[in-house]
């Protein structure tokens, strides 16, 4: 049993978190995470299922190989099947096969499970779990038994689910794990029914699993802990079946920044947002920009009171240094930002304004007229730049637009979209055609194609991310578009917008500000 303060964090992306819609992890996907997450420094990694599928199997041939400095690997299974030998039973032996320190079993703590699902006795339910984890035990395997819907056991039949712990904890169980499966249960409920588990098995680690059906795996996780649980169950991001699993994300920090607890090394705290992006990534999943801690918007500041509190201290309005998980602080432009936040951006560029100079309430008024259109520049700051040096007069054309064709090629063999650009620069007229992965894409491709003759710095510069968001949905196919592009030149990265009832001649003014943005910065520099 580990000191009162310590937090045995268990992870499960690997298992429960592969069972969410939309996740598929190739077996060098679970490798990866397996070294990051050892890194990162949790206890328990559960790997997978290997009665369950051939990828599983492989896994664990292949992770054996793998020196891990933190973590230890448990394969996970059911207990044996009704009225199959411990022995004879093929998930058991694949469990035994997996070679892991560590096994998870679950068993039915839910008589409604045990009659409806099983079709069984509750004695033989019983007897099986038992069964199962005696074997293991004989075979020296560190045993983790999970109480499959616990709770929902407990309340409907408080005997049978407290007995299904009794008989995993006599067979030699290291640790019982209570499951809220179902995802149905609250906080309060949580706490009373841990603390009455904590109390009735003195000396034996008692372990929480929660699932988020209703918004509660991270607070239900908490009051486990808080009435006495010490192993705590989730997977990174909350990724998990339905609604997902406790978010370890979220849960960590709370537990250990908020209240005290030790779960992972405390250095390593600050590689919180790395992994969170880390496994998102992997996992192939849009990373949760509001996310406590570690969303791109969880210390983003809009507001102009809350931006000039911020600026005076920044505990008006963070729980936490953003830096202490790895995260940082955005102060984001937009027409409810306050003049001091514009102001400081404007004088980015030309330190001489000030807060009284006709050309700060000229800005301002501008940034008002054209959010009112539907830009939107808090996550467009490309494009605000480019507005305060046309306002402030740093600004010239690198070229003229003479005219642009785009045509959708039907029917499409290699390229859907072709397009013909014409431009002028110093006098001189470029024409050039391309083809592309739909319009913008061509557009795109022509419009470099003219301009690199000219500057070719811009073969340095690449679209990274291109998004489309309709305005006002109800005018249908006449409804206004906002597109932002991200742009990169492998150094720097930087987001440009344009709106326009068009969605081609939105993408060309977020697409000549991303070009003239990269020349401004070659050719003038701030």
């Amino acid at each position: 049993m580990e000191d009162n303060k310590t937090i045995i964090i268990y992870d499960s992306t690997l298992r429960d978190g592969a069972q969410a819609g939309g996740i598929s992890y190739t077996l060098e996907d679970k490798l990866k995470i397996v070294e990051r997450l050892d890194k990162f420094g949790v206890k328990f990694i559960e790997a997978g299922n290997p009665g369950s599928n051939i990828k599983d199997q492989e896994f664990f041939a292949r992770v054996k190989k793998m020196k891990l400095k933190n973590a230890k690997l448990i394969a996970f299974g059911s207990t044996r099947r009704v009225g199959i030998d411990v022995k004879d039973d093929p998930n058991i032996q694949s469990l035994i096969a997996a070679d892991t320190e560590a096994v998870a079993i679950f068993g039915k703590s839910w008589d409604f499970h045990v009659k409806e699902v099983l079709k069984t006795t509750e004695d033989e339910n019983l007897q099986m779990i038992y069964d199962t984890i005696k074997y293991l035990k004989s075979l020296g395997k560190y045993v983790v038994f999970d109480a499959e819907h616990f709770f929902d056991g407990y309340k409907n039949n408080r005997k049978y689910a407290l007995e299904t712990l009794k008989v995993a904890k006599e067979a030699g169980a290291d640790s019982l794990d209570l499951c809220d499966t179902n995802g149905g249960t609250f906080p309060m409920d949580i706490y009373n029914i841990t603390k009455e588990v904590v109390e009735m098995f003195p000396g034996t680690l008692i372990g929480i699993h929660c699932h988020n059906d209703t918004g509660m795996a991270v607070a239900n996780s908490v009051m486990a802990v808080l009435a006495g649980a010490r192993q705590v169950q989730g997977t990174i991001n909350g990724y998990g079946e339905r609604c997902g699993n406790a978010d370890l994300i979220t849960l960590i920090p709370n537990l250990q920044l908020k209240l005290g607890f030790k779960c992972i090394p405390d250095e390593n705290i600050k590689h919180l947002t790395s992994l969170s992006r880390y496994v998102a990534e992997i996992a192939n999943m849009i990373p949760n920009e509001r996310a406590p801690y570690v969303g791109a918007y969880a210390f983003t500041h809009k507001a102009g009171m809350h931006i000039d509190a911020v600026k005076k201290n920044p505990a008006s309005f963070e729980h936490i240094n953003p830096e202490i998980v790895g995260n940082t602080r955005r102060i984001v432009l937009s027409e409810v930002a306050g003049r001091a936040t514009i102001l400081d951006k404007i004088r980015e560029i030309d330190p001489t304004v000030t807060k009284d100079s006709p050309v700060t309430k000229e800005i301002i008024d501008e940034l008002k007229r054209l959010e009112n259109e539907g830009y939107q520049f808090e996550s467009a700051e490309a494009s605000f730049e480019m507005l305060i040096r046309k306002k402030l007069g740093l600004y010239q054309p690198f070229f003229t637009l003479k005219e642009f064709k785009v045509l959708i090629n039907e029917p499409a063999v290699e390229y859907s979209s072709s397009a013909i650009v014409k431009i002028a620069v110093d006098g001189v007229t470029a024409i050039t055609a391309a083809e592309g992965d739909g319009p913008v894409h061509a557009l795109d491709s022509a419009l470099r194609k003219a301009l690199e003759k000219f500057y070719p710095e811009l073969k340095e510069v690449h679209l990274v991310d291109y998004k489309v968001r309709v305005l006002n949905a109800e005018t249908a196919t006449a409804a206004k578009v906002r597109v932002l592009i991200e742009s990169t030149d492998g150094k720097d990265t930087w987001t440009t917008v344009g709106v326009s009832t068009d969605i081609v001649n939105a993408s060309w003014i977020a697409l000549v500000d991303s070009l003239e943005y990269k020349l401004c910065k070659e050719k003038v520099g701030k």
